[in-house]
């Protein structure tokens, strides 16, 4: 018998509601575990604590069961998408993932993530996982490609420090989304390597990228797209669902949304609000130059029950601060932003649409736009902005 931390019945139930009407579960929905390239190894899946798996990166029994079976909150395997400017049931402010690979741009509303969790799709040529996590406000973009393998993923009906588990389906070992890294089974202590991804409003995309791709709510499942089943979830005061193993970080409050981001052995949390409240903040940390800047028209995916009038939280976009060898400062301007060096206006993804630099785009800067338990639970030795001893570099 698999060996999982018991929470407290009333903590299960909770969960238990807030997932299962989350996915929509279907009891009797076929097992589509076993796809192609599945793999005659010890699933860690199946049994966390074989003792044939290698040594785990995490414990077992932080594992937490939230319900459904593997899969019972479907992933999207065979993505079905349209030009942006044939989408007509977005709202202007509706939250989507921005995603970039090579020349292509794709968006993921996250009315529709909330309900799946996982795409595994193609973009730009490249194999990637496009994940979000409802319960960490989180949404991560992967390479599937890892360990020698073409890799696709599912969900696997567990968490941990309230986070998706992921499985892949070829060997069933188990990857938190927020490590990017096997921690569970035979594939242990493989990473996937992480491609910058922000979270934009709809019309922001959109204006931005009016021939970009979106993915549609033609799923093949029946979701009840555009509401929202953790309503309140993103309040300042409540808790996460489960607590941290390790017990809480009282340096921020649990649910304060903060912008993480890590370089080699190093990592930062910056609170959103700073960054809201600045405009635009520019940071060296860890050796690099960046610009973290902020836009109203983005609504929060996790307060309202429709989505599309959750508070307006804004966007943020991170970037590395440089062209070539000239370093940029900034300050924004309207609905964008302008450099100093040069004059040049850029849009919210970091892109130069006006003056001399038009065409060019800022380096994106992997990052977390999370909550500070999720952070924290997963970079405990993270600092917190503005460093002690340091003044804030607005």
């Amino acid at each position: 018998m698999v060996r999982r931390r018991t929470l407290p019945v009333g903590v299960a139930a909770v969960i238990a509601l807030l997932v299962l009407t989350a996915c929509g579960h279907d009891p009797g929905r076929q097992d589509v575990r076993s796809g192609t390239g599945h793999e005659d190894v010890p699933s860690a899946l199946d049994n966390p604590d074989d003792p044939s798996l290698p040594a785990t990166l995490i414990d077992p029994s932080d594992l937490v069961s939230g319900g459904p079976p593997p899969d019972g909150i479907p992933p999207i395997d065979h993505p079905e998408f349209a030009p942006a400017g044939e989408v007509d049931w977005l709202a202007e402010t509706e939250p989507v993932l921005a995603l970039t690979v090579g020349d292509e741009t794709r968006a993921y509303p996250l009315q529709i993530m909330t309900w799946h969790e996982i795409v595994n799709d193609t973009v730009g040529g490249t194999p990637v996982a496009v994940t979000y996590c409802p319960l960490c406000n989180s949404g991560v973009a992967f390479r599937r490609r890892a360990a020698g393998r073409l890799l696709d993923f599912g969900t696997s009906g567990l968490l941990y420090v309230d986070n998706l588990v992921m499985y892949d389906r070829q060997t069933e070992s188990l990857w938190p989304q927020l490590t990017g890294e096997a921690s569970i089974g035979v594939l242990t202590g493989t990473k996937l390597e992480a491609i910058p991804m922000g979270v934009t409003g709809w019309a922001q995309f959109r204006d931005a990228h009016p021939e970009a791709l979106v993915l549609t709510r033609d799923t093949g499942f029946d979701r009840a797209y555009g509401t929202n089943p953790y309503v309140g979830y993103d309040a300042p005061d409540s808790d996460p669902l489960v607590e941290p193993p390790d017990g809480r970080d009282g340096r921020l409050p649990v649910k304060e949304r903060v912008i993480g981001i890590r370089i080699g052995d190093a990592s930062i949390a910056v609170p959103r609000s700073v960054v809201a409240s600045a405009g635009v903040l520019t940071l060296d940390f860890a050796g690099s130059e960046l610009v973290l800047w902020h836009q109203p028209g983005q609504a929060s995916a996790l307060d309202a029950s429709a989505i599309r009038k959750g508070a307006d939280i804004g966007t943020v976009g991170v970037f590395q601060a440089r062209i070539g060898q000239q370093r940029l400062t900034f300050r924004r301007s309207g609905a964008g932003f302008v450099d100093v060096q040069t004059g040049s206006r850029w849009n919210l993804l970091g892109e130069a649409t006006e003056g001399p630099l038009a065409g060019r785009r800022l380096t994106a800067q992997q990052h977390l736009d999370t909550f500070w338990f999720a952070w924290v639970g997963f970079q405990p030795d993270t600092e917190v902005y503005p460093i002690p001893g340091g003044a804030p570099d607005h």
